[in-house]
């Protein structure tokens, strides 16, 4: 793989996260104080702690950052760790929700987008129609992002090398979640480690068995997030954090 199909692939990573970052900047500040107040109001239950996880979660755009938001609610005795674990289960269903997006393949309306969310942004006064151009601005970042990833990563289909690396964690699936814990720790985003993914398997270069255990390793590491953010809080916010990490290592197993 040359240095330029090399940096290609890195700013594409870059532009995914950056495109991913503005997206859900955007819808939080257009939906204010709300998302806080979501999350104390409705996490009455279990069910509906699921629920407004997933919600907020699908919103911003970070497993991670959801639960650092919940371990914050914990320590300051606002929420009870019940509630949190509702919350946190919640939270690995909405982060879901950026891997569905890039799977419709909008490849195509990404400058459009671009275009179109940059000129909202500079030009229009009111600020909530600016962070509407902000969120349409980091979708056609993120899906341009993609493209470009995928056009760096397509000559490694000719690289015996590369293909034989990607095989053997399909043999010896805890290296592929070794790999996907490693990723998604230093990169902070399990989203952007499964855009990856996904542009591997878009240039026929990943099958699920490949994949699959990978994708288990991305959704570990996207734990440490929380698990930073935990130090020196209290008893029941550690336990969240600690809850995150164990179910995700549960669902891998």
């Amino acid at each position: 793989m040359s240095w330029n199909l090399f940096f290609t692939m890195f700013g594409g990573l870059g532009l995914f996260i950056y495109g991913m970052r503005l997206m859900g900047e955007g819808l939080e500040r257009a939906a204010g104080d709300q998302l806080k107040n979501l999350v104390e109001i409705l996490t009455t239950n279990r069910l509906m702690g699921v629920f407004v996880g997933a919600l907020v979660t699908a919103i911003i755009q970070s497993s991670g950052a959801t639960t650092v938001i919940v371990v914050g609610l914990l320590n300051a005795g606002i929420m009870d760790l019940s509630q949190a674990v509702g919350v946190i289960m919640g939270a690995n269903i909405g982060t879901t929700m950026t891997a569905q997006l890039i799977a419709f393949k909008l490849s195509n309306i990404a400058l459009p987008a671009i275009g179109i969310g940059t000129g909202i942004f500079l030009f229009s006064k009111n600020k909530t129609r600016k962070f509407i151009g902000q969120v349409i601005l980091g979708f056609g970042l993120l899906f341009f992002g993609m493209q470009t990833m995928e056009t760096a990563l397509k000559p490694l289909a000719e690289l015996p090398q590369f293909i034989g690396f990607m095989t053997s964690f399909s043999k010896t699936p805890i290296l592929g979640v070794l790999a996907g814990f490693i990723l998604t720790g230093l990169i902070q985003s399990s989203s952007a480690t499964i855009g990856i993914l996904q542009a591997l398997a878009s240039q026929g270069l990943v099958n699920l068995s490949i994949a699959l255990p990978i994708l288990f390793g991305d959704n570990i590491g996207s734990c440490v997030t929380a698990l930073l953010s935990s130090i020196g809080t209290n008893i029941n916010a550690r336990r969240a954090a600690l809850f995150h990490l164990l179910f995700n290592i549960i669902g891998t197993i």
